[in-house]
């Protein structure tokens, strides 16, 4: 008896001690207040750097902005707010490039914390701007100082962004907004080739109905049908519209400490879809509960 008793303690203590050591779950407010940051760190510059291969870091502390320098040009991924601009300008200067030469400018999605300032980039440079169909009602609507929003390629799910060599694939991964968009692309660094993934979002911000949505009554599958897709690609380097979804700073300290490239986490893109998808299916079934109370 004293064995039965002695097993039972053990599977009591084991069980709490991996309650203790599973993750914390997150919430969508959780998933906000972390990719947000504070209101100074929007606009705070962060160190540019290089990720790898020709792609670089020219954002702020939690607006993630991509630059693509290739032979023909640079590509900009994410113009974030028009007060932005000045800050990715001068990152891109400081890593020896002229902002000048950015010809292609995309973004993750319409929210204006991440193409508000996409009139004011065109503006600078010249850059042609191109967005996901299914978001161009959106960004018709960010007019900064009355600036038009002007689209000069309209993309579809799977269409291709190429300059100087370089392909960005334009993944359709909706929910966060209609036309969230997803780029990945192939690329060669030192001798290998390394598949990077840049997450437009995944999250359901504070306030997003997943159930009974009149205005996006499918809503809730298309966060579904973005979660699969986003499983189905290859990553060996995941980036995002907000560095927190990818551990920027934690990444960024460990540059030059081993050989080994930081931003290499495969597993660390999975974790991200993982608590994504947790978020989504909780504030679902809150919401579920509520309309069947009703």
């Amino acid at each position: 008896m004293r064995a039965v008793y002695f097993s039972a303690a053990l599977l009591l203590a084991a069980s709490a001690t991996l309650l203790s050591q599973s993750p914390k779950v997150m919430m969508p407010e959780d998933l906000f207040r972390r990719n947000i940051g504070t209101r100074e760190q929007l606009n705070k510059q962060f160190p540019p750097h290089k990720i790898v291969g020709n792609v670089y870091y020219v954002g702020s502390e939690s607006l993630g902005s991509f630059y693509i320098v290739t032979p023909a040009g640079n590509i900009l991924i994410n113009s974030d707010y028009e007060a932005t601009v000045p800050v990715i300008k001068d990152s891109v200067e400081k890593l020896g490039f002229h902002f000048s030469d950015t010809k292609i400018l995309l973004g993750s999605h319409a929210h204006a914390d991440h193409m508000e300032g996409d009139a004011t980039v065109k503006e600078l440079t010249g850059a042609k701007l191109m967005a996901m169909a299914e978001d161009i009602p959106a960004l018709e609507k960010i007019t900064p100082g009355g600036k038009p929003h002007v689209v000069d390629r309209v993309l579809h799910d799977g269409d291709e962004v190429t300059l100087g060599g370089t392909t960005l694939v334009a993944h359709l991964t909706p929910g966060h907004t209609r036309g969230c968009t997803t780029w990945t692309t192939r690329i060669p660094d030192a001798g290998k080739s390394y598949n990077v993934v840049i997450n437009c979002s995944m999250g359901v911000n504070p306030g997003y109905q997943l159930v009974n949505n009149k205005d996006v009554p499918q809503i809730a599958d298309e966060y579904m049908r973005t979660f699969k897709i986003m499983r189905s690609l290859p990553c060996d380097i995941p980036l995002g519209s907000h560095p927190a979804m990818y551990n920027m700073m934690e990444k960024y300290a460990r540059i030059g400490k081993s050989a080994a490239n930081p931003f290499i986490d495969p597993e660390g893109f999975q974790k991200e879809i993982d608590i994504n998808e947790q978020a989504f299916t909780l504030r679902r079934a809150e919401q579920m509960k509520t309309a069947a109370g009703k």
